[in-house]
């Protein structure tokens, strides 16, 4: 028997709804039926059916001021139930508990999914002045920390199909140079940590380090992200880059991967 593609099986109202729900990321806190049905190529009516079923099951509601629409609660709940089932965090949260205590800075778990960074949990540092949380942002690999280490130990075609066709210059810091990203990634993977020296957002520094499950694959990353008038060179040096590493492996061994394997490879 020959198995048909599951793209035949697609069903389009619900493959419209679901273009619906992925409208509302990033700066889209809220949209009206007219910017939607611009954006979707779609007629109001259609957008209007769409928004009052997703509205009735919860995952959108309107703002009675402004008539737009916004996520609901149901979109949350999913999201959480989501996190809540990922063994990683799991493993990881009293790690990264305890990381952020020891670094006083904010610290992070992240992954990874096609071109994107997404950042699936946060300690925040207890400290007046700190990173600002990006749980559930999506950013690019090529300038953070995170980014780095969980694509450093693929090929170099493997590398360049995780890039972005055209690579922002977000702060002067930022490298955008393929080639010499790539190589910048050779000395990441041998280290076992990556730096972003105010390569995304200008005056924050991060060091990231990889999460291996028991196949020895980088399945996720840890970081310590703060400002970059604490977290100075000699900091980061003399203190950051032994707890973020040691942060990694204490995540790695829950999750099952034998630092030995990596010692005899």
């Amino acid at each position: 028997m020959v198995k048909r593609d599951k793209s035949n099986y697609i069903i389009q109202s619900v493959a419209h709804a679901l273009d619906v729900l992925e409208e509302f990321k990033g700066d889209a806190v809220e949209l009206g039926v007219t910017e939607l049905s611009k954006k979707l190529k779609l007629h109001k009516n259609n957008i209007f059916r769409l928004l009052a079923t997703l509205e009735a099951r919860g995952y959108i509601e309107q703002n009675k001021s402004t008539e737009n629409y916004r996520l609901g609660l149901k979109s949350l709940e999913l999201g959480q139930t989501f996190i809540r089932q990922m063994g990683l965090l799991r493993q990881a949260r009293q790690t990264l508990e305890r990381l952020a205590e020891k670094a006083n800075e904010t610290t992070y778990l992240a992954i990874i999914r096609n071109h994107d960074v997404i950042y699936l949990d946060v300690v925040e540092a207890n400290q007046t002045v700190r990173v600002a949380s990006r749980v559930g942002l999506r950013l690019p690999p090529y300038c953070t920390a995170v980014g780095k280490v969980l694509i450093a130990s693929d090929s170099e075609e493997e590398i360049r199909k995780r890039l972005p066709e055209i690579m922002e210059k977000r702060t002067p810091k930022t490298l955008i140079d393929p080639k010499g990203l790539v190589d910048h990634l050779k000395k990441v993977n041998s280290q076992g940590y990556a730096l972003d020296d105010e390569e995304f957002e200008e005056g924050v520094r991060c060091i990231g380090a990889p999460v291996r499950d028991y196949t020895g694959n980088v399945v996720a990353a840890v970081s310590i992200s703060g400002p970059a008038m604490r977290m100075t060179e000699k900091k980061i040096v003399d203190d950051l880059v032994h707890a973020v590493k040691e942060a990694s492996e204490e995540i790695s061994r829950r999750l099952g991967y034998n630092i030995s394997q990596e010692l005899t490879a």
